[in-house]
C-alpha cells in the first residue's frame, strides 16, 4: 500500500476509534452514578437522544472499524468516509424514537422474557443472515450497514434496555458480545453457548432477580 492510500485509512481508523472513545468517555461520566439505579422513565427528548446517540457510537463504532477502513482503501473521500460513519449513527438515532416512544417502567417478568427472547433470536436464520450481511457485506453505503447492525443486534440492544439501559456494566458486557460477533467469524458451537447462555440468564432473572446488577425491582 502507498503512503498516498496509507494515510486516509489511518486516519478513518483513527477518527472511529478516537469518537467511539470519547463518547465511551462521555457515557462513563453520565452513567457513573447511575449504573445501580432503576429508571422510571427517559427524560426529556433531546436529553435522552442525545444520550442514545452517544452511546450508540461507544457501543457500535469498534465492531465497524474494518467496514470504515474498507471503505477508506477502496479510494473513498475523507468526506465520503466521515458520510459512511455519520449516516450509520443516522440509522441509529433514528432507533432511538420508538425506544423512547414505547419505553415503560418495568421489571424482573418483563425483563426476564425479553432476555430470553433475546437468546431464541441468535438461532433464527434472520439473526445470522444480518450478522452476514453487517460483518462480510459488501454494503453500499452507511445506511445499508446501520441497518443490517440494527437486524443483527436487536435482540441484544432490547435486552441491554430491558435490564437496564442506564446500567454501565450491562452496556461493556452488551458491547463485548457486539463486537466479537462483527470481527469474528461466525462458530456454530459458540454461537449456539451464548444464545443459550442468554436463555439462562433470562431464567435466572425471573428466578433471582435480586442477583442481577442494575436490574429494576419487580413490579
Amino acid at each position: 500500500m502507498t503512503n498516498t492510500k496509507a494515510l486516509p485509512v489511518a486516519l478513518a481508523l483513527a477518527s472511529t476509534l478516537g469518537l467511539a472513545a470519547l463518547c465511551w468517555g462521555l457515557m462513563a461520566q453520565t452513567m457513573g452514578g447511575m449504573h445501580m439505579k432503576p429508571v422510571a422513565s427517559p427524560g426529556p427528548f433531546p436529553a435522552f437522544i442525545a444520550m442514545w446517540i452517544t452511546m450508540m457510537a461507544a457501543m457500535m463504532l469498534p465492531g465497524i472499524a474494518p467496514t470504515v477502513v474498507k471503505t477508506a482503501r477502496g479510494g473513498a473521500s475523507g468526506a465520503a468516509v466521515l458520510w459512511f460513519v455519520a449516516a450509520y449513527l443516522i440509522v441509529w438515532a433514528v432507533i432511538g424514537l420508538p425506544v423512547y416512544l414505547l419505553y415503560q417502567p418495568h421489571g424482573t417478568v418483563i425483563a426476564g422474557i425479553v432476555t430470553i427472547a433475546a437468546g431464541l433470536y441468535e438461532f433464527t436464520p434472520i439473526k445470522k443472515e444480518a450478522r452476514r450481511r453487517c460483518c462480510r457485506g459488501p454494503l453500499s453505503s452507511g445506511l445499508e450497514c446501520g441497518s443490517f447492525c440494527v437486524v443483527m443486534t436487536i435482540g441484544l440492544m432490547a435486552m441491554q434496555i430491558a435490564i437496564g439501559i442506564m446500567s454501565l456494566g450491562w452496556m461493556v458486557v452488551v458491547t463485548l458480545v457486539i463486537c466479537a460477533q462483527k470481527l469474528m467469524p461466525p462458530r456454530e458451537p459458540i454461537d449456539t453457548i451464548l444464545g443459550l447462555a442468554l436463555i439462562g440468564l433470562g431464567l435466572a432473572i425471573l428466578a433471582v432477580p435480586d442477583h442481577v446488577p442494575g436490574l429494576m425491582p419487580a413490579m
